[in-house]
């Protein structure tokens, strides 16, 4: 105790410039504006060894912790001079950097820190400087971060799902958007498996991509052709134009998309129900095949006041047109073995949509107070018109004919203000948004009932983080509170039964802390997934002669409770997850009536609480030219169900092995060969019964100093990556089949003066989108 106070007294009479010294400055360009995402290093002397770093926020400030009086900073930026400041006073004061005019030359950089650390909150892979940049699109760069998947406009991280995707800040709306986007402009990635308290509680994962800073002003575009073929269904052409117009704190940018889009499926369905006799159906369904046009438009204004306020506005278009479904069954139902009925069905289909969006936004600072504000507004309509035409045992010929629309909007606020409080920072804000979703089905032949209804919802959600660091510990905990009122109408009336009221609070807490080498990231979060508005329809829907659907207003949401440990050692990552589901949602089939077993009523329902484990680890070295990553996961669930004989415990556990290569080639090529196989094993109430590879090539080559670019992709390479799920659900099992083809992608890319918007909406209402 003695030494101990001894010590303290000594810090106190020593002279500034001691341990634990925080240095702090901002770092500003040549127009002396704020310089984000700069690296800022602190080297002890006389050796310039490596003690730790840090990166300049939006606004250019940065801090970092001094361990010595001999020790210097040293800042660094791509296209700027590089500048080593003593630390001497602590307060560095403002920093300008200009430019380097022989680093904006063709040169290859090698980045300083590790291409893969915990940091925070999040998992942050190094782009700027490595291979990453030549990965083509952001989309095919997320395929290449550890624990991410991407491929046709859907980002998964596994353990977690779809990620809530933000680009500096805002949020992207649209999963396209990667693709307006170049892996050569992006400096980092950062993969948050549990988010904060400010994020909405539906939230499981959240990707950050923070670009490198725009250089130059004036006019700028860049243009992408996509063409791509799969066997069976033909061609894929769509064509993306993106410009922004830069002056001076005046930015105008914009998107127009257009394109032709065809796909389909080829299953082999087959269900077993348990009733007074045992009901088979086979149904062979190997001729589907749906194609629409879409064209899709956005249109972006922000100005800068200074480098302290900032204000835009951004309208986006989403039309779906020329929107037909082809699909052919044939059916072969049994009864005790015994052949019952044979049917062929047609089912022709259009289901054409328009979705309107808006966002406004205002970004400042007051003081030491940041404030973040969001307005926004949705507006979509889609119609869905189906005939079906089904012939059984050849001669009984039954036409049915359906028509949906779904008409919603959405108005939604978010304020989030941050303040510097004791040495760390303190964030709260609230959200509220305001939801009307009307429902109409008609069935004119009367064999279902028509449906009116609509969903009228508000939610209201306030919450409060807070994060500091002690020294080379980082932590962060917050809370939030949501609260939603659900009122159900039939034809105009409210219905009490089904109408609710939900209160939840969600706490989050996480530490960041190194152990040696080793760095290690420990976090708690809880979370809900709210029905989406279509599973809480209550009319039932015409699927084919022997599947009805139904949806189920009484459902509850889904509540998520996650614990991660994470630990990351140079080039290896390594993550460990539990979590506990309460009332997963889980589609079940049941007999429609006693008076016809062979039709199956699909319905929505709550599943009981389980526990889920997820372990993963990842490897990623550079060899050379060679750069490989080899990913395996294990999850396993404990998941029970009620099957026909009584209740099921599905707890097989299932691996998945992705193996990513990436070489450099001469004359500037790039080669990616890449390999995911997915083993046997339950998920939910699905057993997986087949083991599955899927093994894609890319070839990319830039031209013109990366002016124009050319990327062929094959996916699917053996035609290996089929799938066969066997769902458990009540007196009845289904069994479906569906094989994949493989499938070629050329892409051409154009840029000249290519910078990227400074738009800073982040969005207001967003789980409540998707739930539309």
């Amino acid at each position: 105790m003695l030494k101990k106070t001894l010590l303290l007294l000594c810090y106190l009479i020593l002279p500034l410039g001691v341990s634990a010294q925080t240095v702090s400055g901002k770092l500003i360009d040549e127009n002396s504006q704020p310089l984000p995402f700069a690296n800022v290093v602190l080297l002890s002397l006389p050796d310039s060894a490596f003690v730790n770093g840090t990166v300049s926020g939006e606004d250019g400030a940065f801090t970092l912790e001094a361990t010595s009086e001999n020790q210097i900073v040293k800042i660094s930026s791509i296209g700027y001079k590089t500048v080593c400041k003593p630390i001497s006073p602590a307060n560095i004061g403002i920093v300008q950097l200009v430019s380097d005019a022989q680093v904006l030359g063709e040169v290859v950089v090698k980045a300083d820190l590790p291409k893969m650390q915990l940091k925070g909150d999040a998992m942050v892979t190094t782009v700027q400087g490595s291979i990453l940049e030549k990965a083509g699109t952001g989309e095919d760069l997320l395929n290449k971060i550890p624990g991410v998947s991407a491929g046709d406009d859907e980002v998964n991280v596994f353990g977690s799902g779809t990620p809530e995707i933000y680009i500096n800040g805002r949020k992207v709306r649209d999963n396209s958007e990667l693709d307006q986007l170049a892996s050569d402009q992006i400096k980092r990635v950062e993969v948050v498996k549990n988010p904060g308290a400010r994020y909405d509680a539906s939230v499981k994962a959240v990707i950050r991509i923070i670009t490198k800073k725009a250089v130059g002003e004036g006019f700028g575009f860049n243009n992408r052709f996509v063409t791509r073929h799969r066997r069976t269904y033909g061609w894929t052409t769509f064509d993306q134009y993106n410009f922004n117009y830069r002056k001076g704190g005046f930015d105008l940018s914009g998107t127009l998309l257009g394109g032709k889009f065809r796909n389909g499926n080829n299953q082999m369905l087959g269900m077993t129900t348990y009733l007074d006799k045992l009901w088979e159906q086979e149904m062979d369904a190997r001729y589907g095949k749906n194609s629409n046009s879409n064209v899709q438009g956005v249109l972006s204004l922000n100005y800068q006041f200074n480098e302290k306020h900032s204000m835009g506005i951004r309208y986006d278009m989403d039309k779906y047109f020329n929107s037909i479904s082809d699909w052919r069954f044939n059916t072969t139902v049994y009864a005790d073995k015994e052949l019952y009925e044979t049917n062929t069905s047609t089912m022709l289909g259009e289901d054409p949509s328009t979705k309107h969006s808006l966002n406004y936004y205002y970004n400042g600072q007051i003081g030491d107070w940041n404030i973040d504000f969001n307005a926004d507004g949705l507006w979509n309509v889609k119609e869905e018109s189906q005939h079906t035409k089904e012939i059984t045992n050849g001669n009984t010929e039954t036409n049915v004919n359906t028509f949906n629309k779904n008409n919603g909007t959405l108005y939604a606020a978010k304020l989030v203000v941050s303040y510097p409080l004791w040495q760390g920072n303190l964030s709260f804000g609230g959200e509220y948004s305001h939801t009307n979703r009307s429902n109409l089905y008609l069935n004119q032949e009367g064999i279902l009932a028509n449906d009116d209804s609509r969903i009228k919802e508000g939610s209201t959600a306030a919450f409060m983080d807070y994060s500091r660091s002690f020294g080379k510990v980082d932590m962060q905990a917050g809370v939030r509170y949501e609260n939603v009122n659900f009122d159900y109408y039939e034809q105009g009336k409210h219905m009490d039964e089904q109408s609710r009221e939900f209160n939840n609070i969600f706490p989050s807490v996480n530490i960041n802390f190194p152990i040696g080498k080793t760095q290690v990231q420990l976090s708690y979060s809880s979370g809900i997934t709210r029905p989406s508005y279509d599973m809480l329809r209550s009319n039932t829907y015409y699927s084919n002669k022997y599947t009805y659907q139904t949806g189920n207003p009484f459902l509850k949401p889904i509540i998520n409770q996650d614990v991660v440990l994470s630990a990351s050692y140079k080039w290896v990552n390594f993550s460990f997850t539990y979590n506990r589901t309460k009332d997963d949602i889980m589609q079940i089939n049941e007999p429609y009536s006693e008076t016809d077993p062979t039709i199956s009523l699909l319905r929505i329902v709550n599943a009981k609480p389980y526990n889920n484990i997820i372990s993963a680890i990842t490897l990623s070295p550079v060899i050379g030219c060679w750069n490989p990553q080899l990913m395996a996961q294990v999850h396993k669930q404990w998941f029970h169900t009620e099957g026909h004989e009584g209740e099921l415990t599905l707890s097989k556990p299932r691996m998945v092995i992705v193996w990513r290569n990436s070489f450099t080639l001469p004359a500037g090529f790039l080669l990616d060969v890449n390999g995911t196989y997915y083993t046997k094993g339950h998920t939910q109430n699905t057993y997986m019964g087949i083991n599955s590879l899927d093994v894609s090539m890319g070839l990319y080559k830039s031209f013109f100093n990366e002016r124009l670019s050319l990327q062929f992709q094959v996916t699917n390479l053996l035609e290996k990556n089929d799938m066969e799920c066997t769902v458990y659900s009540g007196i009845k099992t289904t069994t479906d089949y569906i094989t994949n083809f493989r499938r070629f992608s050329l892409t051409m890319r154009y840029k000249f003066n290519a910078t990227k918007s400074k738009y800073k909406g982040t969005g207001a209402g967003e789980s409540q989108k998707n739930r539309m």
